[in-house]
């Protein structure tokens, strides 16, 4: 027995909460990332489900969905594929209302089935959806050696909070001269690299100043995980979690930001990702200035020093774009792609074993992972580069 078509007049709304990425290169596809806020899973659709589904705010019918699909990709819709569509949707808990799994008549498509490739070269709901992304499993239990603590019982609420204690500093009038400070203090250390070394190796002499420093640079660590915090609810997002993580000796502050990759505007992602290091560095100022103009004993001003060097080190090592660091995140976004290194190391190996499936790379595609192999390569090359020269200086200077 056939089964009943979907009724031309329903009208097929998300459920609230639902979230839907811009298009981001993914492998040689462009793919875009739906996550239901209520679930905490993410999927990878093509675009023409993402054409469809982006349109199921509940004032469209299905008649009218699929007469603005016909006008875009050139072909209607049949009933069958509007089935699959709607009841993946719906086993994905991503439907708000019915028809949901239960209602929309029609065998329900195996999860992750097909591929955004495949939906390219034919109708969406033919070719299903991605493969559900990675979701992250149960909570590992807390232990003596590792573990992790929430602080806050709403990270949100208290991201919402300091947002408005520090909105101030986030408007440009305020921001810029800071970050033009900022500028000068690394131009004026890197001057004087030479009396920072220096500094920094008579620091782990001194257990007291060492500790000390440790504890301001931990400090540094904990502003820069609720940076990012603050600028994603300034961009409109949302903050799960602020708490403790620890892996015994080292215990630091996290701030999770789920929806990173759905925050409104790549600016936004862009300023978010790098928030953490330009907190780093504006948290050295005050003690740059104090390095710089105040009249101080040798030892102090070498332990100021090594907090300045050790301090901008940490902030710039963030920044390096190599997963999974701040950097990395900002690399993502300026390419407009996700899972960058997988897709960049698959596509160089296709290269390096002349696979004619490399050929099938779009251009952006294979100029994106081309520029990130490239980047990454280089970044390598100089860090090799500026540990050299720093046990070069210690070996020749050494007393």
């Amino acid at each position: 027995m056939s089964a009943p078509p979907v009724p031309a007049r329903y009208r097929p709304a998300l459920r609230p909460g639902v979230l839907l990425s811009e298009p981001l290169l993914h492998g040689p596809d462009l793919v875009h990332l739906i996550k239901n806020t209520g679930s905490g899973r993410s999927f990878k659709v093509g675009p023409r489900e993402h054409f469809l589904i982006s349109r199921m705010d509940g004032t469209r019918t299905v008649e009218e969905i699929g007469a603005d699909y016909a006008g875009r990709f050139g072909r209607r819709l049949g009933d069958s594929h509007w089935r699959s569509l709607l009841s993946l949707l719906g086993t994905r808990e991503l439907l708000d209302g019915r028809p949901g799994p239960a209602d929309v008549p029609g065998d329900d498509p195996a999860p992750g089935t097909g591929s955004p490739a495949a939906s390219a070269a034919g109708p969406p709901a033919a070719a299903a959806t991605a493969a559900t992304a990675p979701v992250p499993g149960p909570r590992a239990p807390r232990g003596l050696l590792r573990g992790s603590v929430r602080l806050v019982a709403d990270a949100d609420a208290t991201a919402a909070r300091l947002h408005r204690l520090t909105r101030h500093l986030l408007s440009p009038a305020a921001l810029l001269p800071l970050l033009a400070l900022a500028v000068h203090m690394e131009a004026t250390l890197l001057l004087r690299l030479g009396e920072l070394l220096d500094g920094t190796a008579a620091l782990f002499t001194a257990p007291a100043l060492l500790l000390a420093v440790a504890t301001l640079l931990w400090l540094s660590t904990a502003l820069h995980e609720l940076a990012h915090g603050v600028l994603a609810h300034h961009h409109g997002g949302r903050v799960s979690e602020i708490g403790l993580r620890w892996r015994l000796p080292v215990v630091i502050m996290y701030c999770t930001v789920d929806d990173f990759l759905h925050l409104p505007g790549r600016r936004g992602r862009i300023a978010t990702a790098g928030a953490g290091a330009a907190v780093n560095l504006l948290f050295l100022l005050p003690f740059f200035a104090v390095w710089a103009l105040a009249p101080l004993d040798h030892t102090t001003r070498q332990a100021l020093g090594a907090l300045l060097l050790l301090g901008s080190v940490q902030a710039f090592t963030m920044l390096l774009p190599l997963p999974p660091l701040d950097g990395y995140r900002i690399a993502s976004q300026l390419l407009g792609a996700t899972g960058l290194a997988a897709s960049t190391a698959a596509y160089l190996g296709l290269v390096l074993r002349r696979s004619p499936a490399a050929a099938r790379y779009p251009r952006r595609a294979r100029r994106a992972y081309a520029g990130y192999a490239a980047t990454g390569a280089l970044t390598l090359v100089l860090l090799a580069a500026a540990a050299s020269a720093v046990a070069h200086h210690y070996l020749t200077n050494a007393p």
